[in-house]
C-alpha cells in the first residue's frame, strides 16, 4: 500500500511582497498542529519585477503572462505540487496559464465565492474593495453572479480617491491611520448601499483595514486561500 505523497504548497507572490508575506503568515496561522512537523511543506517564488497588473488591464503596462508562467516553472521545478496566488488582480490572468503551467492553481476568487454561500445568515448582497484591475476584469462579478449575490462597487471618485490611494500608500509601506480611514470611509459607503459584508479584495486591503473598523463581516481572501490550502492538504487538517 503506498502513501499519498504529501501536497506542497507553490506560493506566486510579490505582487506585492507585504501581500506574500502576510499571506504565508495566514497559511502558517491556520494550519492546525503542535509542532514545526504539523506544518504544510511550502515553496515561496516572490518576484516584484512581475509588472503591475491593474496598468496592464488598464492598457498602461506590459502584459505579466511571461512572469507568471516563469513563476510557475520555478515552483514546479522546486517540487510544488499545487499554487496559490496571493493577488486578487493577477486572477485575471489565470485563464492564460493554467493549461501552462503544469500544476493546478487553487482560484483564490472562486473559492471567496464558495466562502460567501457558507455565510449564515445568508449574504444577498457584498461590497467589493479591490483595484481598479479587478474591477475592470469582472473578476468578482463573474463569480459571484453565479453565486447568486449581488455585487456593489465603490463609484470612481471614492475608487480613485480612496481604494486606490490606500493601496499604493500600503504598498510604499504606509499602513497607517490615514490609510484606514480612506478605506473605512469606501466601505461604509457600500454597507449604506446594502451591503451585508464587504470583500478586501485586494491583498494589500487587510494590511491597511482591520476587520473592526468596518461595521459588517470584512472578506480577507488570503485567509480564505490559505484555508481552502489547508482543507486541500488532506485528512486530519481543519482550518479554524
Amino acid at each position: 500500500m503506498t502513501t499519498p505523497t504529501p501536497e506542497v504548497i507553490g506560493i506566486l507572490g510579490g505582487m506585492g511582497p507585504a501581500a506574500t508575506a502576510d499571506f504565508y503568515a495566514k497559511l502558517v496561522a491556520t494550519t492546525p498542529g503542535t509542532s514545526d512537523q504539523d506544518h504544510l511543506r511550502t515553496v515561496i517564488w516572490s518576484d516584484p519585477t512581475i509588472p503591475d497588473r491593474t496598468e496592464a488591464l488598464l492598457g498602461d503596462g506590459p502584459d505579466p503572462t511571461p512572469w507568471l508562467l516563469d513563476g510557475g516553472r520555478v515552483l514546479r521545478e522546486a517540487g510544488a505540487t499545487v499554487i496559490a496566488i496571493p493577488c486578487n488582480t493577477a486572477h485575471a490572468f489565470v485563464p492564460r496559464i493554467v493549461d501552462h503551467v503544469g500544476l493546478p492553481i487553487v482560484h483564490m476568487i472562486g473559492e471567496v465565492a464558495r466562502h460567501l454561500t457558507t455565510l449564515n445568515p445568508r449574504i444577498r448582497t457584498v461590497g467589493l474593495l479591490a483595484t481598479s484591475g479587478t474591477l475592470r476584469a469582472g473578476l468578482y462579478q463573474e463569480w459571484l453572479e453565479g453565486a447568486g449575490i449581488r455585487l456593489l462597487l465603490p463609484d470612481a471618485a471614492d475608487q480613485e480617491d480612496e481604494v486606490m490611494t490606500a493601496i499604493h500608500a500600503v504598498k510604499a509601506g504606509a499602513r497607517d491611520a490615514t490609510a484606514t480611514a480612506l478605506l473605512s470611509r469606501a466601505a461604509r459607503r457600500l454597507t449604506e448601499r446594502g451591503a451585508q459584508a464587504v470583500i478586501a479584495g485586494c491583498t494589500e486591503i487587510p494590511l491597511g483595514l482591520p476587520a473592526d473598523a468596518v461595521d459588517v463581516p470584512l472578506i480577507d481572501p488570503s485567509l480564505v486561500l490559505a484555508q481552502a490550502l489547508v482543507r486541500r492538504a488532506g485528512p486530519g487538517r481543519t482550518a479554524p
